[in-house]
């Protein structure tokens, strides 16, 4: 949403219901990506998921959305009430409404018909569309776990029900792309598809080779791939394993819509990578970091820090650094902490860097 680390805007962690168990809050002088694109006359939409706060002043609407049609909280406790902690999120720009279906197809059939509508207009339009799925409850449609175990019968109860909930999004972003043909609008949508995480093990997600999952520092837990489509501008079937950060799409983004950038950011632009050229960000630091509770955090963070393929994280607060370099070792099987000693200075040393970068923004009220 600003093309800068989430705690540089004051979100260093979830935003939660309560304040005990909420650990950011969006800074009001933050810009976001849509606020930038209006520079250019984009009627910009939000569709499901929004997270980034619950006060009024934190409202999409009120942070460059000129439509909202989603959920303001950070997950459900059930795909078809919609509630947290018996709390109704739901709102079609500020009014709190109360629809009677599984949120993946609210999400999908709301896309659908911002797209129809967006068709009869000559107004660019902006789609950030934040399907919830497959966060937790997994909580499939019945007919769509039975798809799955017909086509895989030995397949644990566990997983069936969360490929369901996966390829039921899946089938939602295809109506999605195929309102963008029927509509005659796909030759000119740069379409950018992504997740957040990794998966949760716990829950039937599976990282392929990757240590951890989600929640985690390891590859397993912040490695995801992304798919980009624009005919004519992004050659099909090409792929890259070029490093990037989710920050990295508002720049690429503003670059595309021709929309300028006037402030600092540390997002950096994709979008010669997606037109398959090279980009060269072998000086380039990497940084992750989530604050969280309970008793695995106590309040304090997790962090990665990562400089071409030489990577320092802790995965608790209370761990020791770990040292991996991912060129050898893409699997983080061997820590070096103990025996690449000069290496492991250096890279805590930007790890302290990036840490102080921070230092000055609050995040909480």
């Amino acid at each position: 949403m600003t093309g800068r680390y989430p705690d540089r805007v004051g979100v260093p962690g979830v935003i939660r219901t309560h304040p005990e168990d909420s650990w950011g809050y969006f800074r009001q002088d933050a810009v976001t990506l849509p606020s930038v694109l209006k520079q250019k006359d984009y009627h910009t939409a939000l569709i499901g998921k929004w997270h980034l706060g619950l006060e009024p002043e934190n409202h999409p609407c009120r942070r460059g959305f000129d439509r909202f049609h989603g959920f303001l909280g950070d997950m459900m406790d059930d795909y078809y009430t919609h509630l947290r902690h018996d709390i109704n999120y739901m709102r079609h720009g500020f009014d709190t409404i109360d629809p009677q279906e599984h949120a993946t197809d609210l999400f999908t059939e709301w896309s659908v018909d911002f797209i129809r509508a967006q068709a009869q207009s000559s107004q660019p339009f902006f789609l950030y569309l934040a399907y919830n799925a497959p966060h937790t409850p997994i909580q499939p449609p019945d007919d769509w776990v039975e798809r799955v175990r017909e086509r895989e019968p030995d397949i644990s109860p566990q997983r069936a029900k969360y490929i369901a909930l996966v390829e039921h999004m899946d089938a939602g972003i295809g109506r999605v792309l195929d309102t963008l043909v029927e509509t005659d609008q796909l030759s000119n949508t740069l379409v950018i598809y992504t997740s957040d995480n990794g998966g949760s093990i716990d829950v039937g997600a599976h990282n392929g080779p990757l240590r951890g999952q989600k929640g985690e520092m390891y590859e397993g837990g912040i490695r995801v791939p992304a798919c980009a489509m624009w005919p004519g501008h992004v050659p099909e079937g090409h792929v890259t394993d070029q490093v990037a950060l989710l920050m990295d799409l508002f720049p690429t983004v503003c670059e595309v819509a021709g929309a300028p950038i006037a402030h600092e950011i540390e997002g950096r632009s994709i979008w010669k990578t997606l037109q398959a050229e090279q980009q060269d960000f072998s000086d380039r630091i990497l940084y992750w970091l989530r604050r969280e509770g309970g008793q695995r955090f106590l309040g304090q963070c997790q962090h990665a820090v990562r400089r071409g393929d030489t990577k320092l994280l802790h995965n608790s607060p209370f761990e020791a650094l770990e040292l991996y370099d991912l060129s050898d070792d893409p699997l983080e099987t061997t820590n070096g902490s103990q025996t690449q000693i000069d290496l492991f200075r250096e890279m805590s040393q930007l790890f302290q860097a990036e840490t102080q970068k921070a230092g000055h923004v609050p995040w909480q009220r």
